[in-house]
């Protein structure tokens, strides 16, 4: 009798166990509460949650080629410094230490983007080289006293370069009577009318994201304009951010351009130029 007492009392014990072993299996499987993947957790999260694709800086599905590499056919710039050359476009001065040459762009003339996204590569060779990517741009309207090249001078915002490396990445709005520098290296910052542009966060140190643009060598430039923010980023790490809401300065399409400045000898090649309309 005692024995079939215990049998009993174990197999009721069992039974109770086995839904309790069956839902501990199935919560050990779970994320933890609020982690990504965890179903019900806050904010929407689902199951399906995951990380995103990485960059694919060759993916260009739905883009437009902007230089055929062979040619300037689509282009407009001074013949004395700009060339097609080995699938790069190349803009060359060539003047003794110091000398300052004269600023000039290369610019593309078949349209005025609005909002896009551009994608190509650069490489600045020469320590006095000096460039950027001109973009919602306009052309300069001549001064009193045109310098060399004066004819290809382009205002408006750019994605600045430089050898030295101190200014790479910055969002300046240059030109005449323009506002300079707006978002340096490592900022987001707001503008609105009347007031002085300010800043929204930092993105990294000034060095820390400096460190990214390879000297003397090819970097992976992405500018993204849309509406009133503007985004540079280099080599797959954001430069700077502005969003430009005094609508008495922003720009909201215009030309696209590629500076060539500096001072002495120096050579600013670019290759792979990619244009998404949004």
């Amino acid at each position: 009798m005692a024995r079939s007492k215990h049998t009993a009392a174990a197999t009721a014990l069992l039974t109770a166990l086995i839904p309790l072993t069956a839902y501990v299996a199935d919560t050990a499987a779970q994320p933890p509460a609020g982690a990504i993947g965890a179903s019900g957790a806050s904010g929407g999260r689902g199951r399906g949650s995951r990380q995103p694709d990485p960059i694919d800086f060759s993916d260009h599905t739905g883009w437009s080629e902007l230089f055929d590499g062979k040619t300037l056919t689509g282009w407009d710039g001074s013949p004395d410094v700009w060339r097609a050359e080995n699938g790069t476009i190349v803009g060359e001065y060539t003047a003794p230490a110091g000398t300052r040459n004269g600023e000039t762009f290369l610019i593309w003339k078949s349209g005025e983007p609005g909002d896009f996204e551009l994608k190509l590569e650069i490489k600045l060779e020469g320590p006095g080289a000096d460039s950027g990517i001109q973009y919602r741009s306009y052309m300069t309207p001549p001064a009193a006293n045109p310098a060399p090249n004066a004819k290809w001078s382009l205002s408006g915002y750019q994605f600045d370069f430089n050898f030295p490396n101190n200014y790479t990445g910055q969002v300046v709005d240059g030109g005449r009577g323009n506002r300079g520098i707006v978002a340096f290296r490592g900022q987001m910052v707001r503008t609105e009318q009347g007031k002085n542009p300010r800043l929204l966060s930092t993105l990294g140190s000034l060095e820390e994201l400096g460190g990214y643009f390879r000297i003397d060598d090819w970097n992976q430039v992405h500018l993204i304009a849309r509406g009133n923010t503007l985004i540079h980023t280099v080599n797959g790490h954001v430069m700077a951010i502005l969003i430009d809401d005094d609508s008495t300065k922003a720009r909201s399409k215009g030309l696209i351009g590629l500076q060539c400045s500096g001072s002495g000898s120096l050579k600013i090649s670019v290759r792979g130029i990619w244009l998404k309309n949004l």
